[in-house]
């Protein structure tokens, strides 16, 4: 663990991320956008490229999760940069990671992508 990210630090992580996949708050337009960076932007499973305005608007739209969160891993990759993978169960299944960055003293995600994988797997 590097020196500026602390044990707390990587909870505030998984937390945020985990927010993301709340109905509740997928379906309110600014509380997601705290949580995405500026920049943000997605690889979707799909192959398709999305911006922070995108999946603002599409969450927003449809805030429904298909599966649950599961086996969260976080990495520091440098001072205020954390990568959080993790697995989410249910169809579908997918592998996610979003690369998480401290900007202005809170966590935002900047880059998110979701990798579909056969059911069981």
């Amino acid at each position: 663990m590097s020196d500026g990210v602390s044990e707390g630090d990587l909870r505030e992580v998984v937390v945020g991320e985990q927010r993301l996949l709340d109905p509740q708050v997928r379906a309110r337009p600014a509380q997601v956008e705290a949580l995405l960076h500026p920049d943000f932007v997605e690889f979707g499973a799909n192959g398709q490229v999305y911006t922070r305005d995108f999946i603002v608007a599409a969450l927003a739209a449809d805030p429904g999760v298909s599966g649950e969160g599961t086996d969260y891993a976080t990495t520091v990759l440098a001072d205020d940069v954390v990568l959080l993978a993790y697995r989410v169960v249910g169809p579908p299944a997918s592998l996610r990671s979003s690369v998480w960055v401290r900007d202005a003293g809170a966590w935002r995600m900047r880059f998110h992508q979701g990798t579909r994988v056969p059911a069981g797997s």
